[in-house]
């Protein structure tokens, strides 16, 4: 989501948070081998808290350099393991025997996964500050480089790269969605500033019947595949479009509106199973 790269303004590559950012959830665990698990507990350390599988090709391809970083980093740093979809929680506990965590396991339960946002792809990880704050999610296989920039950053360590800071618009809660000007999959270039407005609004009051239980907004963002939702987003463009906006101003400069903010990038991920 937030990869080390340059801007159109500034040639420098940039390290990405959120802005204000909001608490994470605490949650209360069991490991897999029966310690207690509370994110409370790790106060005062960045937090890189990651939701995989076992059945997931990209969570098992980083679970080495996770092992690695959170060596490096022992005394400041906290990895934190939620497994999903589970179906035999014997033959996970063999699989972690078997690789090396030096980092806590457990199984994430369903209310820990919707406070999460619901986990539509493996692997989500999220970055906390040492604060408890949620400053940015990962979704799919990332560069381990960048979870290390992000650590240092976050810890006052030297990096070679800007830190920019970018307000969340339901890229990690969903609740934010409201916020956001673009939506995957939606194209808003047809309405005047007016209907955009109008257009957002229906959105995020409207909810999708696709089952998820969210705003159209939110689904679109939760899931770009969705076709429920981006049909009826669709729909209410259309709607809104037949509408014959206010004549201008005699005299008035005419012109498309202009995008403000860059649509939501789909990052390639690993579907959870059906």
């Amino acid at each position: 989501m937030a990869a080390p790269g340059s801007s159109a303004q500034n040639s420098e590559p940039t390290i990405k948070f959120v802005r204000n950012p909001d608490p994470a959830p605490d949650f209360k665990l069991q490991t897999l081998d029966g310690r207690p698990l509370s994110l409370s507990t790790f106060s005062g350390k960045v937090v890189l808290l990651n939701f995989w599988a076992t059945w997931c090709g990209p969570c098992r391809m980083e679970i080495p350099d996770l092992i690695e970083l959170q060596k490096q980093y022992k005394n400041s740093l906290q990895i934190i393991s939620l497994l999903m979809d589970v179906d035999d929680v014997e033959d996970a506990r063999k699989f972690v025997a078997g690789s090396g965590f030096n980092y806590p396991v457990a199984v994430a339960t369903p209310e820990v996964r919707m406070q999460y946002g619901g986990i539509s792809a493996l692997p989500t990880l999220f970055v906390l500050d040492t604060q408890g704050r949620i400053v940015q999610k990962h979704v799919g296989l990332s560069d381990p480089r960048l979870y290390e920039l992000e650590t240092r950053a976050l810890l006052n360590l030297a990096i070679p790269f800007k830190v920019e800071t970018f307000e969340d618009t339901g890229e990690i809660f969903l609740k934010n969605a409201d916020r956001a000007k673009e939506l995957p999959g939606v194209d808003l270039t047809s309405l005047t500033p007016d209907q955009r407005i109008a257009a957002l609004h229906a959105f995020n009051a409207e909810s999708c019947t696709c089952g998820c239980k969210l705003t159209l907004a939110q689904c679109r963002i939760y899931d770009s595949a969705c076709r429920i939702s981006k049909e009826r987003t669709a729909k209410i463009i259309v709607a809104l479009s037949a509408k014959s906006p206010a004549a201008p101003a005699q005299g008035a400069a005419s012109g498309a509106p202009g995008a403000s903010g860059s649509p939501v990038a789909s990052p390639e991920k690993s579907p959870l199973r059906p």
